[in-house]
């Protein structure tokens, strides 16, 4: 978290890809989330799909919760190597 607190952008693209149609978030690897730190009012509800696939972000400041972006968004990234 401390990389993500130095990040240019407002959040950080944290691997999260919500899959509308079974209206569920997997990591981008396809692992089932397990862990959850969403701000309210993002990814506990149906997501609107209609017009723009959803991706989750970190937010850089505050208590850095989770939130459900357009992936449109240009935003910092977090990469981790296995």
């Amino acid at each position: 978290m401390n990389v993500v607190k130095r990040a240019s952008t407002a959040a950080v693209w944290l691997g999260l890809h919500n899959y509308c149609s079974m209206n569920m978030w997997l990591w981008v690897s396809g692992e089932i989330v397990c862990y959850h730190n969403w701000a309210p009012g993002n990814g506990t509800t149906r997501e609107n799909c209609s017009l723009e696939n959803r991706k989750g972000a970190v937010q850089s400041g505050g208590d850095q919760r989770w939130i459900s972006l357009p992936e449109s968004h240009k935003l910092n990234f977090i990469c981790s190597r296995n």
